[in-house]
């Protein structure tokens, strides 16, 4: 299969010849279905997890196996239609796996580093949450809200991503903290009341993961 992370590049088309990898796949939950209730429900995880993101894999997998076979007989036309789907599908798989990770029902607080550039890049924990909140909370229709590293500036900055467009290959910026505000993240629970789910995902964020994932990207 062609590496979804070089497809959804800008240069991705003209590098996938020579980029090949496993099947994707889904990848197991850290953690039991019910382990993040009351903040998400089990009903809510089963589908998330077992259903969408399934669904994501096995659409990316069928897409770069059309592209393969459209770059063995040198067809770019479709090579080129192909791209949405990889784009799709492949943020799709990219988006969740991190949001998987991101989650914890231990809960917690930031510290060390990442705890010390939140406080220089938003003045505080409450006024980051607040911001990445708004900002989640105003996402229309279907998206992503994130946290994210500006490496070149050595900053942390919020950003938001239409449907599942991944962060890093849309603005720059490496992905810390994701909050998936598509309805099947929700709804289930929350009905149409978006801004009481995404108040309350910050009980079960993963800091230590959060943190990890900054330590990374700060080197």
């Amino acid at each position: 299969m062609l590496a979804v992370r070089v497809l959804l590049s800008a240069r991705g088309l003209a590098a996938a010849s020579v980029v090949r990898c496993q099947k994707h796949t889904l990848p197991d939950l850290p953690y039991d279905y019910n382990a993040l209730e009351p903040v998400i429900s089990t009903d809510i995880m089963k589908l998330h997890h077992s259903k969408h993101h399934q669904t994501y894999v096995n659409n990316l997998n069928v897409a770069e196996e059309k592209l393969a076979e459209a770059h063995a007989k040198g067809d770019v036309s479709t090579v080129i239609s192909l791209a949405p789907a990889l784009r799709f599908n492949g943020g799709g798989h990219i988006n969740h796996t991190i949001f998987w990770q991101n989650l914890s029902p231990d809960g917690g607080e930031p510290s060390g580093d990442l705890m010390a550039a939140i406080n220089r890049d938003f003045g505080s924990l409450d006024n980051m949450k607040s911001q990445l909140s708004a900002a989640t909370v105003a996402v229309q229709g279907s998206g992503w809200g994130w946290l994210g590293l500006n490496k070149q500036k050595g900053v942390l900055q919020i950003a938001t991503c239409p449907n599942q467009d991944p962060l890093e290959a849309t603005t720059g910026l490496v992905p810390l903290f994701g909050i998936d505000v598509w309805e099947h993240a929700y709804y289930l629970q929350y009905k149409n009341v978006r801004p009481d789910y995404v108040n309350a995902i910050w009980k079960v964020a993963n800091w230590k993961d959060i943190s990890a994932r900054f330590a990374a990207a700060s080197k």
